[in-house]
C-alpha cells in the first residue's frame, strides 16, 4: 500500500496540531489543513489527497457539506469522520453522504490507524486474504475437533467449484463480516453428528436437539477462531462472525452463492464432514 496522502479539516487548531502528529508518526503524509468550506475545496483541489479527515463541527457549515464538496471534485477521496460526537443518528448521516469511516475526539492512535489503513486496502487485500484463509479454516477446524474429540481429520482435495450440492442432511451457516464478508458452511449427516456428540458429550444424546446445538456450536467455534486468526495476520480485516444458522432434512441443497468459495470433504472417525468457505470481494 503505497503512502497516504491525507488534508486534514478541523475549525481548532489544536485538534489539527495533534492529529498531525499522530498521522505522521504513523506513516502517513499530511499535506494540508482546512477549516472552513472555502479552505477546504481550495486545498483538496490543489493538494489532491487520497483521504480527509473531516471533522462534524465546521463554523458556517458542518463536515457533511464539505464531505460532498469534496466528493463533487473526486468522488474517490476517502473522507474519515473524526469528530467528538459519535451516536447512531449521526454515523448513519455520515454514511448516507459517502463518508468511509468514523473515529471519535481524543483520537486513539492505533484506532485511526487501523481505520485510514482499512479504508485505503484495496484489491491487495483481499489477495492476501484470498491466499491465506482456507487453509486457516482448515486448520481451525483440525484444531477444534481434536480439542473436543480428540481425533484428527484427513482431508480430501480442496474443490473451487461452486456448484449446487446436496446435503448431507444437517447444514450450519456462519455468516462473516469485517473488511469482507463471507460464509462458512458446516455439513454432516444425523449419524456423523450423533457419533460426535456422543463422544464429545462423553454420554448417549438425548435428542436431535443435542446433535444440532453441537453442531451449531462447532461450526461457530472453527468460524470464529478462523477469523481470530486472520484479524491477527492483518487487524485491517476487521473479521466477526454473526450467530449460526442451523438447517436439516432429507432434502437440503446447498446452493451456489456469488461468493469465491472453496470446499472440502474432511475424513473422520464419525463420518464425512463437508466444510466450505468464501468471501466476496469490495467493501462490506
Amino acid at each position: 500500500m503505497r503512502n497516504t496522502r491525507i488534508v486534514i479539516v478541523d475549525d481548532s487548531l489544536f485538534s489539527i496540531s495533534i492529529l498531525q502528529d499522530i498521522l505522521e508518526e504513523k506513516g502517513f503524509e499530511v499535506i494540508g489543513q482546512a477549516s472552513s468550506l472555502e479552505e477546504t475545496i481550495e486545498v483538496v483541489k490543489d493538494k489532491k489527497p487520497d483521504l480527509v479527515t473531516m471533522d462534524m463541527t465546521i463554523p458556517g457549515t458542518d463536515g457533511l457539506e464539505c464531505t460532498r464538496a469534496i466528493h463533487e471534485i473526486d468522488g474517490n477521496i476517502k473522507v474519515v469522520i473524526v469528530s467528538s460526537m459519535m451516536d447512531d443518528e449521526i454515523v448513519k448521516k455520515a454514511k448516507e453522504n459517502k463518508a468511509s469511516g468514523y473515529v471519535q475526539k481524543p483520537v486513539d492512535p492505533e484506532e485511526i490507524n487501523t481505520v485510514i489503513k482499512s479504508v485505503m486496502a484495496g484489491e491487495e487485500l483481499f489477495d492476501e486474504l484470498e491466499k491465506i484463509y482456507f487453509d486457516v479454516f482448515k486448520e481451525s477446524f483440525s484444531n477444534n475437533l481434536n480439542k473436543l474429540t480428540k481425533t484428527t481429520p484427513s482431508y480430501a482435495g480442496e474443490v473451487r467449484l461452486n456448484n449446487t450440492e446436496k446435503s448431507r442432511g444437517i447444514s450450519v451457516v456462519v455468516g462473516i463480516i469485517g473488511k469482507y464478508s463471507g460464509r462458512m458452511i458446516f455439513d454432516l449427516s444425523y449419524e456423523t453428528a450423533k457419533k460426535m456428540a456422543t463422544v464429545a458429550l462423553k454420554r448417549e444424546v438425548k435428542d436431535i436437539k443435542e446433535c444440532l446445538a453441537m453442531s451449531g456450536e462447532f461450526a461457530n467455534i472453527v468460524a470464529g477462531n478462523a477469523c481470530s486468526i486472520l484479524n491477527r495476520k492483518n487487524k485491517v480485516l476487521g473479521l466477526r462472525v454473526a450467530p449460526p444458522t442451523i438447517f436439516h432434512g432429507k432434502s437440503l441443497n446447498i446452493s451456489k452463492t456469488t461468493l469465491d468459495t472453496i470446499s472440502v470433504a474432511a475424513k473422520t472417525q464419525f463420518g464425512e464432514m463437508y466444510l466450505n468457505v468464501g468471501f466476496k470481494r469490495g467493501e462490506e
